[in-house]
């Protein structure tokens, strides 16, 4: 059976480029339709919360993708690691909080655990995406389906390296 992964894409859709966690969320959902022995837990939602920690139950690597408006173009990827962050007690976490919480709640550690960022330019409410994030999107989305196929730490390390 393959590694499972766990998928977070998150920002809000109604706010131009922010769209794009969520938008490349929905690229998975038809990739894993036309994949369905991939393992593969899809999760969607406006910002990281608490709760997410619960979603890291039994996966063997987790991706964190967000819209980054200081990523350079088109997308960033870099390990992350569980840490203890001014957002452990606030409503919005980031991904390294959430991994903490994962630990803490669970007592084992975490999966191996990465940030996708995508550029994004344009964050204003009731705004499509940019033509610039359109772009960004179809990149992040090719080395997003690539890491799927190949459900590896070193290969998603290195592909980490690459985009460094």
């Amino acid at each position: 059976m393959s590694p499972r992964i766990v998928l977070f894409g998150y920002g809000n859709p109604s706010r131009g480029d922010d769209a794009l966690g969520p938008a490349l969320v929905a690229c998975a959902r038809l990739w894993l339709a036309e994949h369905p022995d991939a393992s593969v837990a899809l999760f969607e939602d406006f910002q990281l919360q608490v709760e997410h920690a619960l979603d890291l139950a039994d996966a063997d690597l987790a991706l964190f993708v967000d819209a980054d408006a200081s990523t350079p173009a088109p997308f960033g990827l870099r390990r992350v690691q569980a840490a203890r962050d001014s957002s452990y007690t606030t409503h919005e976490l980031s991904p390294e909080a959430v991994l903490y919480v994962a630990r803490e709640v669970t007592g084992r550690d975490p999966p191996p655990a990465w940030v996708l960022g995508v550029r994004g330019e344009q964050f204003e409410l009731g705004d499509p995406l940019s033509d610039a994030a359109e772009r960004h999107l179809e990149l992040a989305w090719a080395a997003l389906q690539e890491m799927l196929e190949a459900p590896d730490v070193a290969v998603w390390d290195q592909r980490a390296h690459d985009t460094a």
